[in-house]
């Protein structure tokens, strides 16, 4: 059996360490993160869109998106951010199903930081939630991505509450302690996964 699995969680919650983790136990993943670098790429449909709409100023000099500018903007503007998503989200979602549409056997993982954001959730067979407090949130956001802490307040509001996530989730993985911690119930969500697709 296939399993079409969708890892989500909120920013900072450890999901791209969990990604790793099921890659090293022998997932097949992706990152959305990484397809919407990839839409936006110079001279694409999608960066060209995004010029369009908020203007040449959000491209660098050497013709790439000025991505910095651009999240300093969503961030402090719900009506741009949601017409930023409205570009990008369709292309990543197009891009996402043809991924899985490759991977066709065992368990295949995409990480997907919006997914009930996005209301996508019912496209895969499983999710699971990276999740932590959202003080440790703020912190490890703060001290990643050089943010005040107003920045990563703004960025985590954004997003759905983690407790909300959680609630929805097949299964929970807390990043709240060590990485041996974490490591031990990403095997155990793994193994859950492999009997899934074991033939009863």
């Amino acid at each position: 059996m296939h399993l079409r699995v969708a890892l989500t969680g909120g920013i900072a919650t450890g999901k791209s360490h969990c990604l790793g983790k099921f890659a090293a136990l022998g997932a097949a993943v992706v990152d959305a993160d990484e397809l919407a670098h990839q839409v936006v790429e110079p001279d694409s449909p999608g960066f060209n869109e995004v010029i369009a709409r908020f203007g040449p100023e959000y491209a660098c000099a050497d013709g790439t998106l000025d991505r910095k500018r651009l999240a300093a903007l969503i961030f402090a503007d719900d009506s741009a951010r949601r017409d930023l998503e409205a570009i990008i989200h369709p292309a990543v979602y197009a891009a996402i199903q043809a991924w899985f549409e490759h991977h066709r056997r065992g368990i295949a993982i995409a990480d997907i930081p919006l997914l009930f954001e996005t209301g996508r959730e019912r496209d895969f067979d499983r999710v699971i939630v990276a999740a932590c407090p959202p003080a440790m949130q703020l912190q490890r956001l703060t001290a990643r991505n050089q943010l005040s802490v107003e920045e990563a307040q703004r960025r985590i509001a954004a997003q759905m509450p983690i407790d909300d996530k959680t609630g929805l989730a097949d299964f929970v993985i807390d990043t709240s302690g060590s990485f041996e911690q974490t490591d031990a119930q990403v095997r155990e969500v793994w193994d859950r996964l492999r009997r899934l697709t074991q033939p009863l």
